[in-house]
């Protein structure tokens, strides 16, 4: 068993994978990797080997046990079916017979493609996943087992398998020392027992997790320094000039020893000067030691290919059968729609809603039949039923996208193949259509008053059932080839455009321009809209003869067809009908072509910081040599560093019999617990002081995190008890978020903003507003000088986990963003949790540089080292339940800590060399408790230390003579003005550094203008018939309301992201809602003006409207308001929901009326009176109104109508649509009135919802 160890960027992960075969086939690698001999291209290296990775992707709404069985019975059972018939033959031949429990083992985990297997059972119980077994594995919206549980559920996913090789990266993040332990023991004992491969690396591992290792490998900038037995690596180091120190893990020197900020400390050979041994230096050392050497030769001997056992390497593709794939992948399907129930019920709740309001709209009594007016309302009835059960199938996008980056990774390591997951998918969506398209026709065909014969009824479900296929198929489609939610949604807002703007029904066929008429062909909406229309008007109702000799047609029906380009002969109703199968059919064949060939994007890496650029001066170290991180706890006595440009007042921290109860969870109310109330706290008391450095220590669950919300006033609800003093005078929080930091666990920050910008930005808004911009810039200079940030100033910041910053360099800008603002108190929400011992040595030291200004700093920390742990001065531990157990000073190499347990009757003694934390941890467990019959919270209220402390707490708790509470005239340290000032200038950044969001709104903006130009080029000249006013009016509807929507959906993302940095903002008091709300619609407008204009000339000019400047003007106006009140709908949507995904739903939902009472689709002269108050409600109407009525509504030329006398355009806009010339300047103004209306919901929603519970 071999343990993998380097510091972050050494290339770990890129070994791992090159071992495994899974390197990205773009990298140019040279080099063979073999396995008994033979070369990855020999056999199946996926299925031979397992590569954990140190991602967890898995499906949220499958349980832990689902998620190992379905990996299981996917892996198959490898060889053991062939081996255990092997030795039933053998055991028959000698007459041995099997212990029967051993026997049925065996039996039973060698067969493949069972649902279940007692594999799985084992496994769990091995990983300590017992507990959670039947417990989803939850996501960001679902609440489920916590992230050290996702990591073992990611390793046992690949231990289900039959692999033999197994490659492990990164296991451990996120776990305590003891599971870790308890994981690497039983990999120890599979390695030796079952011959296993085995390579594993860790990030911080325990010495005792070290010690299980039979072999290392330390890499370090790509190269291998030392490859041998772990026994004899600090040999090697010490055959180099470096020496491992007494009290420090042998894994946290291997990781810094190679490094030039650490290595020098290390340096033991004192009788020679030291100088920096690089990584190649290493390298060539090791092969003249002995044990590379050894290696060196080993390696030159060819491996010996035919003493290989046949069963060794893997030839075969996949595990199981085509057919059981299919079956395990079809149950996993039926499996997720149950759990995504919530999903289809709201659509089909929707759809049934749609539907009845569009029957109430066109309701049958409305609703004559026969002559040609009739005919306008039956297309826009048609029509309407037509997208939105087109639309409805959009959801089925952001499904599929969600769900490819765990299919990606099933795919990669050869779990099934693409097809096994694509059909399931298409053959489970045929219910749902048919469902779906059934509700449609059954609530609205006859209540319509639709063609009453049975026969024109089923068609029409026919051709609903077609189009929903289609649908549902194309945004597969589109899924797989987007990938990503933007891209997906780019992709997917343009198909939709071409396919829904050349279906027949915007711009009819007869007026599409010769070059474009492929697209009409190539729609596969234009023949969903010809099978509806013609299944209507074909029926013997529309059969009266024709009276308008104009027009060559025999029947009224015709007519109606003919003037809209429909086709008017009954075969090509079936035709259509085909076309909408065969297209559904295509795109499902593409949408498995597309999983089959396609590559997940990848996203950019962290920045990575060259050593030579990190040595820039440190002015504090006056020529001492790099602390590493021996920081010897200091005495608070010692000089505080001197040098900071501004001065603060060091403050004390007090707090006596704290208690903290929250509503008691229903879930535990239905277990019969009957108290209202459920303590968090109990009794808690301390101090903090500055200049000392106090660590909070506890299992999980001790209330930490709690305790230190309860202190900085972050809790958003429950209900505290007990007395905070601040310097001897009770806590104020309006003026103690003045003067305090809180530093949260999760680093959340503006993702396009660089590191100095978010410093400066804390800094303008946080320091007292006396502080010039000169003074201001050296302290953040200062900060982060003492941070360690310099190298990085000009960095972004980026999203966690995908681009920028790599954790532990998010940690030192956490820490800075809180530093500038000159606190004198800190807390640290576990500063080193998810960093490797290297990056945890950084931020400690960041930490400690703090305290040494003269700072008051808590951290709450999770497992720490024993240099870490002894980086503190003092100590508050507790344990579950809320409760205090010890509270004081750690002492040197933790000695008064250590008298203090071992005092107790019964603790056993600690170990030499053994790390305080895990034995305090381990010695002060609940099972201890009940063997000894003790409580440790008992024993410290009942000792001379709790005696000390509450006098120390009652010094503190009393004001020194002399001193004023704290007090600031303002809330906020900026005036109103400045605060909006910076807000805008962040947002000025994160917006011109979106290229994302804002290069692909401009792009689309672009593109769709053009197309839009094309389809309806010259349109705007010539009207004459009433076809072309209609075509216009098509052409402003659909320019208006799609890219009007796309605004409304992409900027919600945006807002979602920044608003979770808002609530930090707001949490430590830097500007109030109003500027920030201000700010970030300020800058959409920019943005959006400067869209409407590109988009303005292109329309404007290729559909050939009339060149004067006040027609031009109105055209601009109204556009740009309806742009911005569509993206201030779509930010007011985010800020009156909790998370996006519910946003999209809420908009998508009142977009579909905004559509239907546009006054396109049913004209407002016709709606039905009881809806008519609502056209009024729609803000698309008002746009359309303003945009056809200052184009064309002061033209009196005449105008051709079918079964009508000729009638001026003025005259038919009036009397028809109901636009009159006059009305002009109050639809102007109410444009401004909507964009206000929703620019005040939304600033109201930030001001007074909040979604972070704490």
């Amino acid at each position: 068993m071999t343990l993998l160890l380097g510091p972050p960027g050494a290339g770990k992960t890129t070994l791992l994978m090159a071992l495994a075969g899974k390197l990205d086939r773009d990298l140019r690698s040279s080099g063979k990797v073999t396995y008994c001999g033979h070369e990855l291209n020999e056999f199946v290296p996926q299925r031979t080997c397992a590569y954990i990775s140190q991602h967890d992707l898995h499906y949220g709404e499958m349980t832990v046990r689902e998620t190992l069985d379905f990996s299981g019975r996917c892996l198959g059972v490898g060889t053991r079916y062939e081996m255990l018939s092997e030795l039933c033959r053998r055991e028959k031949e000698v007459g041995i017979k099997p212990d029967p429990e051993i026997d049925a083992f065996m039996k039973a985990t060698a067969v493949a493609g069972q649902e279940t297997s007692l594999v799985t059972d084992y496994i769990l119980k091995i990983l300590g996943l017992d507990i959670c077994a039947d417990i989803m594995v939850g996501d960001d919206m679902r609440r489920g087992i916590s992230g050290g549980q996702k990591k073992r559920v990611t390793t046992g996913e690949m231990l289900v398998g039959p692999a033999k090789a197994l490659f492990m990266d990164e296991i451990s993040t996120g776990l305590d020392s003891s599971t870790t332990f308890q994981i690497c023991k039983f990999m120890r004992q599979m390695v030796h027992i079952m011959d296993v491969t085995m390579i594993i690396s860790l990030l911080q591992p325990a010495p005792e997790t070290f010690d299980l290792f039979d072999d290392v490998i330390v890499l370090s900038e790509g190269q291998i320094v030392y490859q041998g037995p772990r026994e004899s690596v600090l040999d090697f180091f010490e055959f180099m000039g470096f020496k491992c120190p007494e009290r420090k893990g042998i894994a946290d020197f291997l990781q810094e020893v190679t490094s030039k900020k650490d290595q020098q400390q290390y340096w033991f050979q004192k009788s020679l000067p030291y100088g920096y041994v690089s990584v190649s230096d290493f390298v060539n050392g090791f092969s003249c030691f002995r044990i590379g050497q050894q290696l060196s030769m080993d390696l030159k001997v060819p491996y010996d290919k035919t003493s290989t056992h046949p069963a060794a390497l893997v030839t075969k593709k996949y595990g199981i059968s085509n057919w059981e794939l299919f079956k395990a992948c079809f149950a996993r399907e039926w499996l997720l729609m149950k759990r995504n129930s919530f999903v289809y019920i709201f659509k089909t709740v929707q759809i049934t809603i749609m539907s009845l309001i569009a029957l109430t709209v066109f309701l049958r009594t409305e609703m004559p039949v026969g002559s040609f007016e009739n005919g306008q309302k039956f297309f826009g009835a048609l029509f309407f039923s037509l997208i939105n059960v087109m639309f409805n199938g959009t959801a089925e996008l952001a499904m599929t996208v969600f769900r490819l980056p765990v299919f990606y990774k099933q795919r990669d390591f050869l779990f099934y193949p693409a097809w096994a997951f694509g059909l399931p998918i298409w053959v489970l969506r045929i219910p749902l259509s048919l469902m779906e398209s059934g509700i449609w026709i059954a609530l609205t065909y006859y209540t319509i008053g639709f063609a009453p014969a049975a026969s024109r009824f089923f068609r029409q479900f026919l051709a609903f059932f077609g189009i929903h296929q289609m649908a549902l198929s194309l945004f597969r489609f589109i899924a797989a080839i987007g990938r990503t939610e933007v891209v997906a949604n780019t992709l997917g807002t343009f198909t939709l455009l071409l396919v829904f703007v050349l279906g027949g029904f915007i711009i009819a066929k007869n007026d599409i321009e010769p070059w474009m008429i492929w697209g009409y062909y190539v729609s596969p909406m234009m023949y969903g809209q010809n099978a509806i229309v013609m299944n209507e008007f074909l029926d013997e109702r529309w059969s009266a003869n024709n009276t308008d000799p104009r027009i060559d047609a025999p029947t009224v029906g015709k007519v109606l067809l003919k003037t809209r380009g429909f086709f008017t002969k009954e075969y090509w109703f079936w035709i259509c009908v085909g076309a909408l199968f065969a297209f559904s059919l295509v795109f499902n064949i593409l949408f498995i072509g597309a999983l089959t060939f396609l590559n997940p994007l990848g996203g950019s890496k962290a920045v990575v910081v060259n050593e030579d650029e990190k040595k820039t001066k440190n002015p504090y170290s006056g020529g001492r040599i790099p602390e590493g991180i021996h920081m010897k706890a200091r005495n608070s006595s010692n000089n505080p560093r001197k040098g900071m440009v501004l001065p603060f007042q060091p403050l004390s921290l007090a707090f006596n019999h704290v208690n903290y109860y929250v509503d008691m969870p229903a879930e535990m109310k239905t277990q019969g617990i009957e108290v209202d109330r459920l303590q968090l706290l109990r009794d808690v008391s301390g101090a903090f002081r500055p200049g000392i450095l106090t660590a909070l220590v506890g299992v999980s669950g001790a209330g930490k995190t709690t305790l230190m919300d309860v202190l900085a006033g972050r809790k958003t609800g429950g209900y505290i008890k007990g007395h905070i003093s601040i310097s001897g005078y009770t806590k104020n929080q309006a003026t103690f978020a003045r003067v305090s930091g809180y530093c949260e666990q999760n680093d959340i920050h503006s993702p396009h903003v660089t590191v100095y910008e978010s410093l400066l930005y804390s800094a303008w808004l946080r320091l007292a507003s006396d502080t010039d911009t000169s003074t201001r810039k050296m302290f953040v200079e200062e900060v982060m000088e003492l941070v360690e940030l310099k190298p990085l100033r000009n960095a972004l910041v980026g999203l966690p986990g995908i681009e920028g910053l790599s954790t532990e360099q998010r940690k030192r800008l956490t820490i800075a963003v809180e530093l500038v603002a000159n606190p004198s108190i800190i807390f640290m929400d576990e500063p080193t949790s998810g960093l490797d011992a290297r990056a945890a040595a950084i931020v400690m030291r960041t930490v400690r540089n703090t305290v040494d200004t003269g700072r008051t700093v808590v951290c709450t920390i999770h497992q720490p080292s024993i240099d870490i742990f002894e980086a503190f001065d003092e100590l508050l531990l507790m344990k579950r339940g809320g409760q205090v157990i010890y509270s004081g000073p750690l002492g040197h190499h933790s000695h008064k800590l250590i008298e203090y347990f071992e005092a107790v009757q019964g603790v056993p003694k600690i170990r030499d060399g053994y790390n305080p934390a895990t034995w305090m941890l381990e010695v002060s467990a609940p099972s201890v408790e009940a063997q000894l019959d003790v409580d440790f919270a008992d024993i410290y209220a009942n000792s001379s230390l709790y005696r000390m402390n509450q006098e120390l707490i009652k010094e503190l708790s009393a004001s020194a003579p002399g001193t004023k509470d704290l007090f600031f005239p303002t809330q906020y340290s900026q005036p109103f003005r400045t605060q909006c000032k910076a807000c805008f200038w962040k947002q000025h950044w994160s917006y011109w550094r979106n290229p994302q969001y804002n290069a692909i709104r401009f792009f689309m903006t672009t593109v769709i203008g053009i197309l839009f130009g094309i389809i309806f080029w010259n349109k705007g000249q010539r009207i004459s018939r009433q076809q072309d006013l209609m075509n216009l009016l098509g052409a402003m509807y659909s320019a208006v309301l799609f890219l009007g929507a796309t605004n409304a959906a992409a900027v919600q993302s945006v807002v979602a992201i920044e608003r979770t940095v808002f609530y930090r903002e707001r949490a430590a008091g830097m500007y109030s809602e109003l500027p920030y709300a201000f700010a970030q619609v300020a800058i959409e407008i920019i943005y959006t003006a400067i869209q409407t204009l590109i988009y303005t000339l292109l329309i404007y000019s290729m559909i050939g409207f009339e060149w004067t400047p006040v027609k031009f003007l109105w055209f601009y106006y109204y556009i740009l308001t309806c742009f911005i009140y569509f993206t201030l709908y779509g930010m007011m949507v985010v800020a009156l929901t909790p998370g996006h995904q519910i946003a999209a739903i809420v908009m998508s939902f009142f977009l579909s009326f905004w559509n239907l009472f546009s006054g396109f689709l049913i004209p407002r002269t016709q709606i039905p009176i009881w809806w008519r108050w609502y056209y009024w409600a729609s803000p698309v109407a008002w746009t359309l109104y303003g945009l056809v009525t200052s184009q064309v509504g002061d033209k009196d030329g005449p105008l051709e109508v079918p079964g009508r006398q000729n009638m001026t355009v003025e005259g038919f806009l009036k009397e028809d649509l109901g636009f009159e010339y006059n009305f002009l300047p109050a639809v102007a103004v109410a444009h401004v009135g909507w964009c206000l209306l929703f620019f005040f919901v939304f600033a109201y929603g930030i001001r007074f919802l909040n979604y972070q519970r704490r």
